[in-house]
């Protein structure tokens, strides 16, 4: 499926008898490119749909709205940042940034629902607690204390729970976190999925700076910490409903070693996020979004392991969209992008960073991606859901 392809066809129809017209102002005293007339009015419509209040049109929820793309950033904003509205919440970040007692705090809260339970690779345990740590992480926060909440469908295997809760220890022990607190529940046949849990973790802040996306500025280089798409496809091949063999596992890991010694060396790293939902592809749009810039990568630069690619193209997939649970996409300032790809390749888990693009001044609020021909096209949020649940 290809994210943002009814926009433009819906744009690109909109102005079919319009290609004499004079082009309009650009909106927002935007800096354009040398892009022909329908070109502009496409993104000139694009531009006006992103900047309206959003607005949740179904009457009721659909995987979509999980799916991590554009009904979830809707949903999001529509119904649960209206209604519990306050500064803390707005940045929409992977971790809220506390004070409390003179102590800044990052504290984060997830719920994994992955089908199947386990696979190559992992399973939803070391899912819970590595994806926990990475939301803390990516604030800049020293992730120590988790909690674990667990709902339990009748008759669920206790062998398999035990299983799952040696994940989870194994998992905490290696990221150097302890698990605290925690709930059970359990639900009558059929009114889960085996296994649900829900997670949340607090860690320290040090100093006074800040990341985020909003921060990112122009020439800022976007770097990932390795190949992407490994989670989603192994998921997708471990459900067992496609005659397709890749020798393909879950990237699921820690991050906080990899981001403590990126964070030491170059201490002027503007944004971190972890490419869960919606994949890299999402994580681009919420930088273009947040900052009001524009994003520009280059498709030969990003790293993608063959038998992923092979996968998404069986799958008609792309890899930009699908999700990782161990690869770390960073803002830095251009002049620190070698260095910062330096000390990656220094850790394991960045053995293959790569500088994918850069941030730039024209088109804000767009994703733009050179391809291996030659062109450029539009990288939109994910539309619709394409995957299985992945987490």
């Amino acid at each position: 499926m290809t994210a943002g392809s009814g926009w433009i066809s819906d744009a690109l129809r909109e102005h079919e008898d319009h290609d004499h017209a004079e082009r309009p102002e650009a909106p927002n005293g935007r800096t354009e490119l040398p892009v022909s007339e329908r070109e502009q009015l496409v993104l000139d419509r694009i531009d006006r749909q992103r900047r309206r209040r959003p607005r949740v049109r179904e009457e009721r929820i659909t995987m979509s709205h999980g799916a991590g793309g554009k009904a979830t950033q809707t949903l999001i904003e529509a119904v649960f940042l209206d209604a519990f509205r306050n500064p803390l919440l707005e940045p929409l970040e992977d971790a809220a940034s506390l004070s409390v007692a003179g102590a800044r705090l990052a504290l984060t809260t997830d719920s994994y629902v992955v089908s199947p339970l386990f696979f190559p690779g992992g399973n939803i345990g070391d899912l819970a607690v590595n994806g926990t740590v990475n939301d803390l992480s990516v604030s800049g926060a020293t992730p120590l204390y988790l909690t674990a909440g667990f709902i339990l469908e009748e008759g669920f295997p206790v062998a398999d729970l035990q299983r799952v809760v040696a994940s989870m220890q194994a998992a905490a022990s290696a990221a150097g976190v302890s698990i605290v607190t925690g709930d059970t529940k359990v639900v009558q046949r059929g009114k889960a999925d085996g296994c649900y849990i829900n997670t949340a973790g607090i860690g320290v802040l040090s100093g006074d700076s800040a990341l985020g996306v909003a921060f990112a500025q122009p020439g800022d280089a976007i770097i990932v910490s390795g190949p992407i798409g490994d989670h989603g496809i192994t998921i997708m091949l471990a459900r067992g409903e496609l005659d397709i063999e890749a020798d393909v596992v879950s990237d699921t890991a820690p991050l906080n070693g990899l981001i403590a010694a990126l964070l030491a060396a170059v201490p002027g790293v503007r944004a971190m996020r972890d490419a869960t939902r919606g994949g890299v592809a999402t994580i681009l749009n919420e930088i273009a979004k947040a900052a009001d810039l524009g994003v520009l990568v280059t498709e030969d630069a990003i790293p993608v392991r063959a038998e992923v690619r092979g996968a998404s193209e069986l799958l008609g997939i792309d890899p930009m969209y699908v999700a990782c649970e161990g690869r770390l996409v960073v803002v830095v300032p251009g002049d620190s992008a070698d260095e910062a790809v330096r000390v990656m390749r220094g850790h394991p888990l960045g053995a293959e960073a790569a500088v994918i693009g850069e941030v730039v001044a024209e088109q804000p609020g767009i994703v733009r991606l050179k391809t291996a021909f030659g062109g450029t096209r539009i990288v939109d949020m994910l539309v619709g859901d394409p995957l299985p649940r992945i987490c």
